[in-house]
């Protein structure tokens, strides 16, 4: 506890490095997700290659991409937008069959009926399929989420500071504390993850709530 006390100050900065490198990716993985399993949906022959093609992207080993990254986009080793970037790509790996599942998931006969009141393609994707898909792309964001604030802390191994940062002192120096420490700190981190893409998906789907009410 007392190593505790003296580095308070320094495993809040990890941790909020740690929240910027796996957030943001979680933010631009779904906004790039969102159109590519739209397209696996509507496009049937696209749907094996875009789903398979993502799908690799995530037996790329994180620490081989971490070093591959500033090789490939001429960045420092130590550059937080190489993780960033790498972290996007996992992201979108997991998130495109969940989203062309979500889409896949809305009843035809609703999207029938949202075409035959005036709909156009992109306003029906907007106002009807995505929403109803909401539940669906939530849980594979939450799964997402819980991915990326494991795999960031492998960057602490080429120097890059959060969280993992104190998995590498305490092995270098054969001592428990920051590791104990670090555990825990990734361990919350995910779960304040998870409950917030909840919070965020009881927002966006007030039906369901509705539906819990009346139950």
């Amino acid at each position: 506890m007392t190593w505790l006390g003296d580095h308070l100050g320094d495993i809040l900065g990890l941790t909020v490095r740690h929240i910027y490198l796996a957030g943001v990716p979680l933010i631009l993985g779904l906004f790039i997700a969102l159109p590519l399993g739209w397209l696996a949906r509507r496009y049937k022959g696209l749907y094996p290659v875009l789903i398979i093609g993502t799908g690799l992207l995530y037996t790329i080993p994180s620490l081989a991409l971490f070093i591959m990254l500033p090789f490939l986009l001429g960045t420092k080793i130590l550059d937080p937008i190489n993780v960033i970037i790498a972290m996007t790509i996992y992201t979108v790996a997991l998130l495109v069959r969940t989203v062309a599942d979500g889409l896949g998931s809305v009843p035809e006969e609703v999207n029938q009926s949202a075409t035959a009141m005036g709909y156009q393609r992109v306003r029906r994707f907007m106002s009807v399929e995505l929403p109803l898909a909401v539940p669906v792309i939530s849980a594979g964001l939450r799964v997402a989420a819980v991915s990326n604030v494991s795999i960031v802390s492998v960057a602490a191994l080429i120097g890059v500071e959060q969280l993992g940062s104190l998995f590498t002192d305490g092995f270098d120096r054969a001592f428990l504390e920051p590791i104990i420490v670090g555990v825990i700190s990734c361990v919350a981190l995910a779960l304040l993850f998870d409950g917030a893409i909840l919070g965020l998906t009881r927002l966006a789907t007030p039906w369901q709530r509705a539906g819990e009410g009346s139950s």
